[in-house]
């Protein structure tokens, strides 16, 4: 599927991709949610509160470049190229959440930044360098990447996963 270009499909790609992971994820067993090493060393829970925490920094990332600030991308004392390291400490940060917590919160995320998406126009979104931190990049690549994208990674990651341990 093509990446979005315009907000009509950014938000339909963002529901589908997201009913297609929660359809993933939703007959498997909390035992199956929480064993370690599905993704890596992650859990199904861990892939979850990656995808949420990485959705809420873009949300604020937005709501701090309509107030006229720049926001630090990708967060304070990283950089681009230290995304595995962001990675690991979002996942140590999030690892003992409980998962009904974990679960409820990547819903409630889904659910606003799909909300904060609705609320921008298609050239806010889709228009180069309307805002200074976002450099060259498109709004809305920020928003696929939270989103859509993210999703689709999860899902392929996680079914590989449980098929690797089906192996075993």
């Amino acid at each position: 599927m093509p990446r979005p270009t315009t907000k009509p499909q950014l938000l339909a790609q963002a529901r589908e991709e997201f009913d297609a992971l929660t359809a993933t994820i939703n007959p498997l067993t909390s035992e199956q949610i929480t064993e370690p090493g599905t993704v890596g060393e992650w859990s199904i829970k861990d892939v979850v509160a990656h995808l949420t925490e990485w959705a809420q920094m873009v949300m604020r990332w937005y709501a701090a470049g309509k107030k006229g600030e720049t926001p630090q991308t990708p967060a304070e004392g990283y950089t681009w190229q230290q995304i595995p390291a962001l990675n690991q400490r979002i996942y140590e940060q999030h690892r003992d959440d409980p998962l009904d917590e974990a679960l409820a919160n990547f819903h409630t995320t889904h659910a606003a930044i799909v909300d904060m998406i609705s609320g921008i126009d298609n050239e806010e979104l889709f228009t180069s360098k309307v805002y200074q931190w976002t450099k060259s990049t498109t709004l809305g690549a920020y928003f696929v990447s939270a989103t859509c994208s993210h999703y689709v990674w999860a899902r392929k990651e996680i079914r590989k996963g449980l098929k690797a341990k089906d192996k075993t």
